[in-house]
């Protein structure tokens, strides 16, 4: 077994890190479960923006962009992140909107609207979602550790599996926004100091682009089609994540969610350059590198060309883009099914105490963990299954959730309608399609869209026969006031 001690030590320091931040904020932070579920409500625009950007750089936006560049998509790889840092801005306009419901959770927004068949059902398609996610993080988690220090697979996926199920089980949400901070940090500053070594080492980028076909260095080679498909894809999986809506909800105010938004488009637009340099820089040098692939261009061409302190930096960039996102959708995950399953369903008659929903949360996350590591273990194949859970997910709430929060005389009808045609949408176009583009559209695209068609259909039918429109989906002034003093109470306790 050849262990590369360097990057193994980084690998420690920053495993052991994320458990201090989960241990500390347990016990200074956690004072009832709005605390743990959503921080308090009390987060700043650094932490709000530095979470909401960690969650969107995960592997597939680091070492699976520069594979990008370095096979068929060339420097147009940077719109594969670029497209999400774009999707940001009329993010930011809903941005505000998320924070004023004073929600937890995507299903109790629709339920306050919709009623509770469709926000249980929303809840169900999530939370499935989100466990394939889940597990399919801590397998990525794993194979990057192994990777990167020679330790044995199914060492690495338990080693993983438990440092995500303690730092989130302890800390909450308080120590997830933290530890996405630190997270962010580390690979935005890992490859943008990488970078520009690997470059020098290279010759430069005038020998680098030289070495480069002319159509790998066009920054449309993908086509201005699939461009806009990508901006509109993340787009409507921003807007009806459960990871991106946590965040906007933990912010301290309305103003604070919406500078968030655009601050993060800011940080991942600077992203999306790192890695597709890298990717293209290797593509150029690939004869003098025995061995070197696409998986594995960016960490290559780093090591072959950076100092050994750079590359630690980057093996620890790469490790946290993987571990950024299953800390995000475990709590997310275990946070719905309490909020909107448990206590709805085993719990109406003799609800929780806080203390309670704080403990069963917990629980939840260290049965669900267990479980997912069980299914990494068995090197089960989940990628088909993530993305198709990750599109009927998005597409089924989108519209009665996010138009639902600014058509306010939607009526109930409309919600429940297009939460099943933007499911069957979604499904029937990844038939068709296979999970990628067909006719130029992604599926949660074209789930998502007809969804928004049925949702304007019905509310138009039922408006010219006066039909009443659905309840609110924000909360009175008395009820906020009524909230807030509460929430204030719990943790003064």
């Amino acid at each position: 077994m050849n262990i590369n001690t360097g990057a193994l030590l980084i690998v420690v320091v920053y495993l052991l890190g994320m458990l201090a931040v989960g241990f500390v904020v347990g016990k200074l932070k956690i004072k009832n479960s709005k605390d743990y579920m959503i921080a308090g409500r009390r987060m700043g625009l650094f932490m709000v923006a530095f979470s909401l950007s960690a969650n969107n750089i995960g592997g597939g936006s680091t070492t699976g962009l520069a594979n990008k560049a370095f096979g068929s998509w060339g420097m147009s790889a940077v719109w594969y992140v670029l497209a999400a840092s774009i999707a940001m801005i009329p993010l930011a306009y809903f941005a505000p909107k998320i924070r004023k419901t004073m929600a937890v959770t995507i299903p109790e927004v629709i339920e306050r609207r919709f009623g509770r068949p469709s926000a249980t059902f929303s809840a169900v398609l999530n939370i499935l979602a989100l466990f394939c996610l889940t597990s399919s993080q801590i397998a990525a988690s794993g194979a990057v550790i192994t990777t990167l220090t020679g330790i044995p697979l199914n060492v690495c996926l338990i080693i993983a599996g438990i440092v995500i199920i303690l730092y989130t089980t302890l800390g909450g949400m308080i120590a997830d926004q933290i530890s996405d901070l630190v997270q962010f940090l580390i690979i935005l500053v890992g490859l943008a100091i990488a970078t520009p070594f690997v470059i020098k080492g290279c010759g430069g980028w005038q020998a680098i682009s030289a070495k480069l076909p002319e159509a790998q260095l066009d920054i449309t080679k993908i086509g201005w089609v699939t461009i806009i498909g990508y901006i509109f894809n993340y787009f409507c999986t921003f807007l009806s994540g459960p990871e991106m809506i946590s965040r906007f909800e933990t912010a301290k105010d309305e103003r604070t969610a919406r500078n968030a938004a655009l601050l993060s488009g800011v940080l991942m637009a600077a992203m999306a350059f790192f890695p597709t340099l890298l990717g293209l820089a290797a593509l150029a040098v690939k004869d003098q590198i025995p061995g070197i692939t696409g998986a594995t261009a960016m960490m290559d061409v780093t090591e072959h060309f950076a100092p050994t302190f750079i590359t630690g930096l980057v093996s620890a960039a790469i490790i946290s883009a993987t571990m950024s996102s299953a800390d995000s959708n475990l709590l997310c995950m275990s946070t719905m099914f309490i909020n909107d399953i448990f206590t709805k369903y085993f719990r109406q008659d003799n609800p929780l105490t806080d203390k309670q929903v704080i403990f069963a949360t917990r629980s939840c996350n260290v049965i669900a963990s267990l479980i997912a590591m069980a299914i990494s273990l068995g090197g089960v194949d989940i990628v088909t299954m993530n993305t198709f859970a990750f599109a009927i997910r998005c597409a089924g709430p989108f519209a009665a959730y996010g138009l639902g929060l600014i058509v306010p005389r939607a009526t109930k009808a409309s919600g429940q309608v297009s939460i099943i045609t933007g499911t069957i949408g979604v499904i029937v176009w990844q038939i068709l399609s296979g999970g990628g583009f067909f006719l130029g559209i992604l599926p949660v695209v074209f789930g998502c869209a007809v969804g928004a068609a049925t949702f304007y259909l019905v509310n138009l039918v039922q408006w010219n026969r006066g039909v009443q429109a659905a309840p609110s989906a924000y909360l009175t002034d008395d009820e906020v006031a009524a909230l807030v003093k509460k929430e204030s109470e719990e943790r003064n306790l």
